[in-house]
């Protein structure tokens, strides 16, 4: 018996649209990903089966994660990959966790963080972030003004907060429809930042 070829493997249940059939928008957006990262992140092929919800999907992720605010870049990413852990998401940890690395310039922090972040070389503020994060993804009906008491004895800002949830809650959208299609990690990830 021969091991599967997994560069012929699918990276979606779904359906791939090509990229010369993709809405200029949508096509714009994915070859400047591209241009700037050398390849094509896998994420962005099976979502943009649906282009409305690609755009929106984009839209709030880059509201969430691309914006100014007291939480770092590299922070936002930890969040991201501790949730997608819990959550069991293979391509979100693959994904997020190389562009911790990158952002944290830590070739292993993302691991630290996906496995254990309780045990992770982080600091005691990014640990409540973290606690909160998770809470937000698995038990959100558990959020108590205790909560943001912690958060706010650690520095956070109410508009931090905001964030924290935000980012927690929209990977766990992520989470379940990356999992749903079965999306693979493109294999340029695993090397990222390392």
């Amino acid at each position: 018996m021969t091991e599967p070829d997994k560069a012929d493997a699918p990276i979606s249940r779904f359906p791939v649209p090509r990229l010369e059939d993709m809405p200029e928008d949508i096509r714009t957006r994915i070859l400047a990903v591209q241009e700037k990262s050398g390849f094509i992140p896998n994420v962005f092929l099976p979502l943009a089966h649906r282009p409305d919800e690609f755009r929106a999907f984009f839209a709030y992720h880059d509201a969430l994660m691309d914006k100014p605010g007291n939480l770092t870049k590299a922070e936002r990413e930890m969040i991201v990959v501790a949730t997608s852990n819990a959550n069991e998401c293979q391509y979100c940890v693959v994904a997020h966790g190389a562009i911790l690395r990158i952002r944290a310039k830590d070739p292993l922090i993302a691991d630290q963080v996906a496995i254990n972040y309780r045990k992770a070389d982080i600091t005691p503020r990014q640990k409540a972030m973290l606690d909160f994060g998770l809470k937000v993804s698995a038990r959100a009906q558990e959020v108590a003004d205790n909560d943001f008491d912690t958060l706010k004895a650690h520095g956070f800002t109410e508009d931090d907060i905001w964030d924290i949830a935000g980012i927690a809650a929209f990977f766990g959208l992520s989470n379940r429809m990356a999992n749903v299609t079965n999306m693979r990690p493109n294999a340029e990830f695993y090397q990222m930042g390392r």
